[in-house]
């Protein structure tokens, strides 16, 4: 008998999908849709593991559906703009373009041997011209529909290699890339009025019912929405314009508790102070060449100058304040400037102890009269606490909550501030100084401004005789591409040379598939049909940013007509797969330093000269660390099904897998063996009809199993059910006919885990066209009901044997059988039990 070989079996059945065009998306009225997608790649040269199991999940969700009758749309494209391909291009000579298309060639000739059911017709790039002509068309409709605007903004600005730098890309003070100390510099940016929408992205969260908790709730502390006071201090001998300082704060409890107040080094008070003063100058420049991310921010030393300024208390305007200039402080959020309060905010805290400035109480936890130490008590705002030091009775017991709004009101009505609603959210500046993204399609001229180009002569093509041996952006120092002239007037124009923020890009696509070749953005009938993504499939990196910004474009296309109003949500359902890992192996050179092994480069724990390795488990698979696994030598190897079956069946699929080598053979053993159970099925003679019953009732039970995995996300479920029919099938002397019956169900059943597999299996037994085109199989539920139920026998409470008995079976009936059991006849040795407990249906327990 022949044996399983997948690279014979799998080529073969990919020919025969892509002949029959199996995968090919159709809108078809007469059918419900579904569509799935999976995050699409960047195309960095090589898949990984980890695009394997993100991809093999959704073509499970994708055929599984299709057999359910759907019409499905399982697109595949690629993220293909960035940094990456240009840095790619300083230091390795060449194009962007030719690094970028040469490797997704690379990473789809490595996806196809996966067997994935892809509709590829609807592939695209984001660098396709096609693609990014229509997102400037979109710019050019939101900058009419007042989402697009221009202002002047603070950055990051790399005076080497002459960029913009997100927070993130700033290291100590210095580009990630050239080193330099990195500037703070106001440019005039491009943005997007996301925060039109922040209350609507907001509340929307709560429909997201099919979306991870944890993802939902990044997303809402991302917008954060917070009720708080606005108000003013006054400022004494300020310089003329500056004689108010507007504050926000979202604990107006504690208007009574600050020492001092601090605004930011960009802040317009701070610049018109160090216009005449180097101190300040001098301390700005320093603030302005830290890190600004978040997470910078705080590991930072908190760094301050009195200004030498005063301000007031807009309550007690003799209670006066001093203001300083801190590093801590973001002209991005807020006013620019804050009130500290050091007893209950641990920066402001950090920042007193650090300048000697007083530290006052607000409020103290019940039952306890200690003043703050070194840290902050920072209760929640439905946490009871005992005010020791505000406008109102001391003493008070009250939630935090309670006392500010009480707080607000107070003000309100005096006149010293007003309640208001902000959000941390702030709009999307999408301008980058780079060569390799869309250019933003506006020009600029010196009697019109700025003036969008027309419709008719998109897309704005980014040129391709460019050269990167020099710093900057090429577009800059490209006159027969820069210089143009203006669509309005007709005169001398200068292209924006500027490109859009990669995110752009991926903000989108989802609608762009269901009619990626159509003449506008989006197709309304096309958009009708397939909207919204019913399943989308990604890793957990990417739940802020990305599905927000993707959740503001859906608006955003709404109200320039390039997306129906039932698109409410870009995706109706979200699920976060783990990560794939790999043990790390490590040796140490002689100077102590790490030195890292390929996994095919170790034996039993040994490189091949014997040296023994360190061994760090369950690592993230990293190249850096050479624990990575090609997904191309697994599929040489095993083949594809053993790679999505292994992907799939090792763990729950949200969380991270290891992938070992004896898992990927005893999956490969396990798939032989089935495919030796079809071929087998005519050869062991007549079999028992008898037995065909408890056959075909394992068969439904694992269609009814394999269902549920699949429709929970389950998949490992899945996978055990149909280990378990598997070895149903092999023990069972049922007649040929069942176990052909039960083996054609296995191949439909297994089809969207290991569809190469199936798909022979299903040919050798007789199965009607392809199984990828089969209807999928149902339980009937007459069968799923148990005739029998198998009892554990406890003998003095630990288990010893197990009994099948009829499910209705009498309680004196079980006793009889359970006493004539051989393991409790042998225990007893002729003697008789003090007890026999009967549970119907769950257990018996004999006390001797």
């Amino acid at each position: 008998m022949s044996r399983y070989d997948p690279a014979d079996i799998e080529p073969k059945w990919q020919a025969a999908w892509d002949a029959a065009e199996s995968f090919r998306a159709r809108h078809d009225p007469a059918k419900p849709k579904y569509y799935v997608l999976e995050m699409f790649p960047y195309p960095s040269g090589r898949i990984h593991m980890g695009h394997v199991r993100n991809y093999t999940m959704g073509d499970v969700v994708a055929r599984y559906k299709s057999s359910c009758g759907f019409s499905v749309l399982h697109p595949m494209g690629w993220d293909a703009f960035g940094m990456p391909a240009e840095n790619a291009a300083m230091e390795r000579g060449g194009h962007p373009k030719d690094w970028t298309y040469g490797n997704i060639a690379d990473m789809k000739a490595q996806m196809k041997p996966l067997g994935l059911s892809i509709d590829w017709s609807r592939e695209f790039a984001t660098c396709d011209p096609e693609y990014y002509g229509q997102q400037q068309a979109m710019f050019i409709d939101m900058l009419e529909a007042g989402l697009v605007y221009r202002k002047a903004a603070v950055v990051n600005w790399d005076p080497v290699d002459m960029t913009v730098l997100a927070n993130e890309q700033v290291i100590e003070g210095k580009g990630w890339r050239s080193g330099a100390e990195v500037e703070r510099r106001e440019l005039t940016q491009w943005f997007f009025k996301i925060t039109d929408y922040a209350d609507e992205l907001l509340s929307a969260i709560d429909g997201l019912e099919a979306w991870p908790e944890k993802v939902r709730l990044m997303q809402r502390n991302w917008i954060g929405k917070s009720k708080g006071l606005s108000f003013e201090f006054g400022v004494k001998n300020a310089p003329a314009g500056f004689e108010k300082l507007p504050i926000y704060t979202t604990r107006p409890d504690t208007m009574w508790g600050p020492t001092f107040a601090a605004i930011a080094a960009d802040h317009p008070l701070a610049k018109a102070l160090e216009k005449d003063n180097p101190e300040v100058a001098a301390f700005c420049a320093k603030c302005r060449a830290m890190g600004t991310s978040e997470a910078a921010i705080e590991a930072a030393e908190k760094l301050g100058l009195d200004t030498g300024l005063k301000v007031t208390h807009p309550a007690d305007p003799s209670l006066e304040l001093p203001l300083w200039i801190a590093n801590f402080v973001l002209m991005d959020y807020g006013t620019g400037a804050i009130i500290g309060c050091p007893a209950h905010d641990q920066r402001d805290l950090d920042f007193a102890r650090k300048y000697g400035l007083p530290v006052i109480d607000v409020f103290k936890p019940l039952g306890s009269d200690e003043a703050v130490g070194n840290t902050a008590f920072v209760p929640q705002k439905t946490e009871k606490v005992r005010y020791v030091h505000w406008h109102g009775p001391a003493d008070t017991e009250i939630t935090c909550q309670e006392a500010m709004d009480r707080t607000l009101a107070l003000y309100e009505k005096n006149g010293w501030g007003t309640a208001q609603v902000q959000y941390r959210l702030r709009d999307w500046g999408i301008s980058r100084q780079r060569y390799w993204g869309c250019p933003i399609p506006v020009i600029h001229c010196e009697k019109c401004g700025v003036v969008p180009e027309k419709k008719e002569n998109l897309p704005v093509r980014l040129p391709d005789d460019v050269s990167f041996d020099l710093p900057g952006n090429p577009l800059d120092r490209h006159p027969t591409w820069r210089d143009c002239t203006c669509p309005s007037c007709g005169g001398k124009g200068r292209r924006e040379t500027d490109t859009m923020d990669t995110f752009v890009d991926s903000s989108w696509y989802f609608a762009r598939f269901t009619a990626p070749h159509a003449a506008t953005p989006t197709d309304p009938a096309e958009c009708d049909y397939w909207m919204n993504v019913d399943q989308y499939i990604g890793g957990i990196e990417h739940a802020i940013l990305h599905l927000l910004y993707s959740r503001f474009f859906c608006r955003a296309m709404k109200a320039t007509g390039h997306l129906p109003a039932k698109a409410i949500e870009p995706f109706n359902a979200l699920f976060t797969q783990g990560m794939v890992t790999h043990e790390i192996y490590m040796t140490r050179d002689a100077r102590g330093r790490a030195v890292y092994h390929l996994p095919e480069d170790v034996t039993d724990g040994k490189l091949a000269d014997g040296t023994a390795v360190e061994v760090i488990p369950s690592a993230k698979m990293s190249k850096s660390k050479k624990n990575v696994v090609d997904p191309v030598d697994i599929v040489k190897n095993f083949g594809a099904d053993t790679a999505r079956w292994f992907i799939l069946s090792d763990s729950p699929p949200e969380r991270d897998v290891e992938w070992t080598a004896s898992g990927a053979e005893a999956a490969y053993k396990f798939l032989g063996r089935v495919w030796r159970l079809a071929a087998e099925v005519d050869s062991r003679g007549a079999g028992d009809a008898s037995q065909d019953q408890a056959l075909l009732k394992a068969m439904h039970r694992a269609i009814a199993d394999v269902t549920a995995g699949i429709e929970g996300f389950a998949f490992n479920k899945s996978v055990a059910a149909l280990y378990t029919l598997a070895n149903a099938v092999q023990r069972s002397d049922a007649s040929a006919t069942a176990k052909g019956t039960a083996m054609r169900a296995t191949a439909q059943l297994i089809a969207p885990m290991t569809p190469h597999l199936a798909e022979e299996i299903w040919s050798m037994l007789g199965g009607s066209g392809l199984v990828a085109e089969a209807p999928w199989p149902k339980a009937d539920p007459a069968m799923l009901v148990e005739d029998e139920v198998l009892l554990p026998i406890q003998i003095n409470g630990k288990k010893r044997s197990e009994i099948a008995v009829p499910k209705d079976m009498d309680k004196a009936e079980v006793e009889k059988l359970v006493l004539a059991d051989e393991t409790v006849v042998k225990v007893l040795a002729g003697g008789t039990p003090k007890k026999v407990i009967v549970v119907p249906g769950r257990i018996v327990n004999v006390v001797v």
